[in-house]
């Protein structure tokens, strides 16, 4: 069994995907082609967001976003412990401090109750993050980020495809980075990303810092880098938004599914031996991980393995933990929901292409793993 099968969907789409790929071969155009421009103009509108900017990797979404809005250092931006490095490291990398709010236990996502107690003379962004494929609580955020006059950044880089009250992660705040990561819900065969604004004055600036700055050629009135997307990664994002949407609903059934399954096998919350993810009334989730909880993690990881059920965890030690940000001051305890937390989740094997009886294998490997 895959934890992530992307075989199953090339083959699926290899007609599509090989044909797309010839045709950046046979132009011959490797970087910022055709396909980029009819990519960022498919995307814009999925999103339904004025501007979209393709860029080389999720992590170079979140760095552009941060200096289009002149962050740097002596600066603050807010945002969460519990996620992937790169969040916080973008942060760190420009000079700012990264300050960390705690998650709610329910979604992992940023708790917005506890966000403006966080907020300093030098705080210059508000970066929350749409974990696991499930957008945060984004109008209590941005609320409390125009009382201040913050922007707020949406790190999607898991939950592109998902909706919050109706509208598409990504397009929900100031700026949207997503990620194209390979085992993203859409996700290309190297590298890629992207970022939504309605902005034009940004989408102005994140366009010129993802080609070194530069306005036009060879005249830089700005500092940037080379963030931009290859045309063949692009050939093939085209090649799998056609089946997206499909994609989508497969992978909202197949949550739906894994829940009941564990209800039925563990009982309900908050009791329950194996803890489900839960989601929001208004939000729809696309599991770009399906991640439980369960006691003794390291034991239930070895079992399944043993079962032949591979499992991933994502992640085990909150950032304010890293060895790298021990100069912040942050120390155990300071974020005990993210820690405990970071103790123990585990991710199953989630992709649309998973079967019913793969996902009852998956489950009975649990139980016995966990008894």
């Amino acid at each position: 069994m895959d934890f992530i099968d992307l075989k199953t969907q090339y083959r699926r789409l290899k007609p599509s995907v090989d044909a797309r790929i010839h045709k950046v071969l046979e132009h011959g155009q490797y970087v910022m082609g055709p396909e980029v421009v009819e990519l960022e103009k498919k995307l814009a509108e999925y999103v339904d967001a004025k501007h979209c900017i393709g860029v080389a990797s999720g992590t170079d979404a979140l760095l552009i976003a941060l200096m289009a809005l002149d962050i740097g250092p002596g600066d603050e931006v807010i945002t969460v412990p519990f996620t992937f490095f790169a969040t916080a490291e973008m942060i760190a990398l420009i000079g700012a401090r990264p300050v960390f709010v705690e998650i709610d236990r329910r979604t992992y996502n940023m708790d917005p109750a506890k966000l403006e107690a966080a907020i300093t003379p030098r705080t210059k962004a508000i970066m929350p993050v749409s974990l696991y494929g499930q957008c945060a609580d984004i109008d209590a955020i941005n609320a409390i980020a125009c009382k201040h006059e913050l922007p707020v950044i949406e790190d999607a880089a898991q939950s592109f495809g998902a909706t919050y009250k109706g509208k598409r992660s990504g397009g929900l705040t100031a700026i949207g980075a997503t990620s194209f990561f390979p085992s993203k819900p859409l996700g290309c065969y190297g590298d890629g990303g992207a970022l939504f604004t309605n902005d034009d004055r940004l989408a102005t600036v994140m366009r010129e810092i993802r080609v070194h700055g530069q306005d036009r050629r060879y005249h830089h009135p700005r500092l940037g880098l080379t963030g931009r997307l290859d045309s063949i990664q692009a050939a093939v994002l085209l090649s799998k938004l056609e089946v997206f949407d499909e994609e989508v609903a497969a992978r909202r059934r197949l949550g739906e599914r894994y829940a009941q399954l564990i209800e039925a096998k563990f009982g309900a919350a908050p009791h329950a031996k194996v803890r489900a993810p839960e989601v929001e009334p208004f939000n729809t989730c696309v599991f770009a991980q399906y991640t439980v909880e369960v006691e003794q993690r390291e034991v239930v990881e070895t079992r399944m393995k043993t079962l032949g059920v591979p499992t991933a965890v994502h992640y085990p030690l909150a950032l304010h933990m890293q060895p790298v940000f021990k100069h912040l001051g942050y120390k155990e305890g300071d974020f005990r929901v993210s820690e405990e937390a970071a103790r123990r989740v585990i991710s199953l094997p989630m992709h649309p292409y998973l079967t019913d009886e793969q996902q009852k294998q998956v489950v009975e490997a649990l139980a016995e793993a966990t008894a």
